[in-house]
């Protein structure tokens, strides 16, 4: 009864979650992509493409993970250890909220440009068939989001701890600036 409680608490706090994220997110790219050009909009396309892949490839590493070596770390207080064990040990919520909640967010919104480029290009050469360039641009974001996945996969199940070392430090590192706490201080 308790976990079908915790299930439930997650599954609200994750759609609530998605829908601020996306809502915000969208909101923010269609203000932006209105005043850009189509060069501007393809680099904002790439990196929202680029950080459905990169948080696909996190929400994979945690999944493949090996937790033992980071008790040995923690013991030796190597900063940020300790968050790879509580990632490892929370992967279900952690690929979630890394393979769905953004990847999917990343890839709904980066259908919302495709479709704002579709219309600069179209505004700027009127003679082309929308159909077209409508398929082509649709064509390369699947591509590149698909491409992109597929290799972020095996490279994070092979080097799996090392990308979950190197999202802890960045964790530990707002962790200790949320406390107040300077995280360049040298200490054990």
């Amino acid at each position: 009864m308790k976990k079908d409680k915790s299930d439930r608490g997650w599954l609200i706090i994750i759609v609530i979650t998605t829908f601020m994220i996306s809502g915000t997110v969208s909101l923010i790219s269609e203000s932006t992509l209105s005043q850009v050009n189509v060069v501007v909009a393809l680099i904002i396309l790439f990196v929202i493409i680029l950080l459905g892949v990169i948080f696909d490839i996190i929400g994979t590493a945690v999944t493949a993970g090996d937790e033992t070596p980071f008790h040995a770390m923690a013991a030796k207080k190597i900063k940020g250890a300790k968050v790879v064990v509580k990632l490892i040990r929370n992967a279900s919520k952690v690929s979630n909220f890394c393979n769905d909640v953004v990847g999917d967010v990343a890839g709904i919104i980066s259908g919302s440009v495709g479709v704002v480029i579709v219309a600069k290009i179209l505004e700027t050469n009127r003679g082309l068939n929308q159909i077209l360039v409508s398929a082509l641009v649709s064509a390369i974001i699947a591509a590149m989001t698909v491409g992109g996945k597929a290799m972020g996969k095996k490279f994070a199940i092979s080097k799996s701890n090392d990308i979950l070392f190197k999202v802890a430090k960045v964790i530990y590192f707002f962790q200790e600036i949320f406390k107040g706490k300077n995280p360049f201080k040298n200490t054990k």
